[in-house]
Formats: structure tokens, sequence, C-alpha cells
């Protein structure tokens, strides 16, 4: 190759390698995303605004990297609260599943339908399935999946790890993002402490996730507490609860 023929392609290498490093990192393309913004919208209730503080909610969305345009589900939606954030940042453009089991709680059933009717849910499809089977056959190719505060109810629920981390892993795009956050539990307690103390092995859920296929990418440490023992149920604990959020990637 001549010196003319090697400058002539030196740029282009240099932005084939910059896509590949992009792509491997799951760096997100578009403009930056204002979630300060998104949460401060006047139309929110003063129920979601107290839930923000607990949830942290900006440091959540930005650690999801929900941008405008994308295709999420957000597992047991319960009321709603996450699945309206997700739809909120998704926007128009975008398209949000809120999906729950059947046998949800009344309390949860009534608070979503009340959510439902207003125009931040436009573009949420409401979806009543099993968490194994989360999704109807032909819908797929997500780019996020949301898994909030809820894993640990899966043993209790009778649901199968396997089978259901399976299944999210089918309908993720590649080089899609599932993100799980929940109460931490005791190291060696695995599941088992899900129906009493809500709360769950943050090692047992990337052991469990992991053998789907996923890889952890990310860790996120904002709603870490020190001070909470793990060792008594989460409605009642004397500080704040320990929580983990963890991001997770399906290869390209």
């Amino acid at each position: 190759m001549t010196t003319l023929q090697y400058l002539r392609l030196r740029p282009y290498a240099v932005l084939i390698v910059f896509a590949l490093l992009a792509g491997c990192a799951g760096i997100s393309s578009g403009p930056a995303i204002d979630y300060a913004a998104i949460i401060a919208a006047p139309d929110r209730s003063e129920a979601d605004r107290r839930n923000d503080v607990r949830r942290k909610a900006v440091e959540l969305l930005a650690f999801t990297g929900v941008r405008p345009g994308m295709k999420v589900l957000d597992v047991a939606t319960g009321g709603g609260y996450s699945t309206e954030l997700m739809a909120r940042a998704a926007g128009p453009t975008g398209t949000v599943y809120g999906q729950d089991s059947p046998t949800t709680i009344a309390g949860a059933r009534t608070a979503y339908d009340n959510r439902a009717k207003t125009p931040a849910m436009k573009n949420v499809i409401r979806l009543m399935r099993s968490f194994d089977d989360p999704v109807p056959a032909d819908v797929r190719d997500f780019d996020l999946i949301t898994f909030f505060f809820e894993y640990h109810e899966m043993p209790k629920a009778g649901i199968d790890f396997a089978k259901m981390n399976r299944r999210l892993f089918e309908i993720l795009k590649p080089g899609g993002v599932l993100v799980i956050a929940d109460h931490s539990a005791l190291a060696g307690t695995g599941g088992e402490v899900g129906p009493t103390l809500h709360r769950i092995e943050e090692a047992f859920v990337r052991k469990h996730v992991e053998a789907a296929g996923f890889r952890l990418i990310e860790e996120g440490n904002f709603l870490r507490s020190p001070a909470d023992k793990r060792d008594v149920p989460v409605f009642k604990n004397s500080v704040p609860n320990d929580e983990f959020v963890l991001k997770f990637q399906k290869p390209r």
C-alpha cells in the first residue's frame, strides 16, 4: 500500500474502530436526555414524587439508558409507577409494555387502571401474563427490559427462574439491556427469604441471569445502604433498605 492510499483509508479505519468500541461498550447514540426534567414534569402525582425520593428516580432512569423511540418492557408493573417513567422517557415515538401477573393484588390493579387514563400512558400497552412468558409470541426485539423490586417475589409466585430468564433473553434484541433492581438479602440466602423479608441475594440473581446468556455490564450503587443489616422485612426496616441495581446485556 502506498502512503497516499494509507492516508485515504485512515479516516475510515478510525471510524470503524470507534463504532466497534461503542458497540462493545453499549454506548447510546443521540443527544443527552434530561432525566431530571422528566422527573420534574408538572403533571406527575405527589405520590409518585414521594416515591422518586426513595427510588432516586433520576439516577435510576439514567442508569437504564431509556431514550425516545425505544421499545421497552416493564416487568411486574404493579401500580405502574416505573411503567409511566419509561413511557415518559421513551416518548411518543416509543412503545412501552407494562406487564403483570393475572393474580396481581386488587389494589395494584386499581392503581394501574387509574394511571392508565392519564396522557402520560398513551404509548403503553397493558399485558396480564405469567412472569415466565410475559409477552405474546409475536412481540419481541425489545431495546430495554426493566424488572424493579419484584424479582424476589418469583419464588412465592412459583416461577421457574431459568425459564423466565431464558424468555427475557429471547425477546431482547441483540445488544438490548435488562435492568434488575431489588432489595438485598444476606449472602447465602439465595431466593429463600423473598416471601418473608421481600429480599433476594444479589449473587443469586446474577448467577441465574447470566446462566440464561446475559452478561453483566454495569452495577449501580446509588441505592446502597451500608447501615441495613438485610435481616428484617423491607417494610419494617428502621434504616433505608440496601438495594442493588444490575444492568445486563444480550450479546450482539
